[in-house]
């Protein structure tokens, strides 16, 4: 997929560790976070997206989903845009 980025809602989880799949500070994580939370965080930015029923392979018992975004810049660089939308749900 040229120009996409996958987003899991484990990479945005305050109560995981960098290791176990969090991908941005702590300071900007939030606890618990959903589809629907990544969902609402990239419609707000006004950036394209595609909702999947697939699973990080680390959590997969979890099921909690993935997010597939039309995204040609760099994949840090996304996440900074989604950890400023998700702070609102702190």
């Amino acid at each position: 997929m040229k120009g996409a980025c996958i987003l899991y809602p484990c990479y945005f989880n305050a109560s995981l560790k960098r290791e176990q799949g969090r991908k941005v500070p702590l300071s900007k994580a939030i606890k618990n976070p959903t589809l629907a939370d990544l969902e609402n965080s990239l419609k707000k930015s006004g950036v394209k997206y595609l909702a999947e029923q697939k699973h990080h392979p680390g959590h997969w018992a979890k099921r909690e989903g993935r997010i597939v975004v039309t995204w040609d810049k760099s994949k840090p660089e996304l996440l900074k845009r989604v950890c400023a939308k998700l702070e609102a749900r702190k």
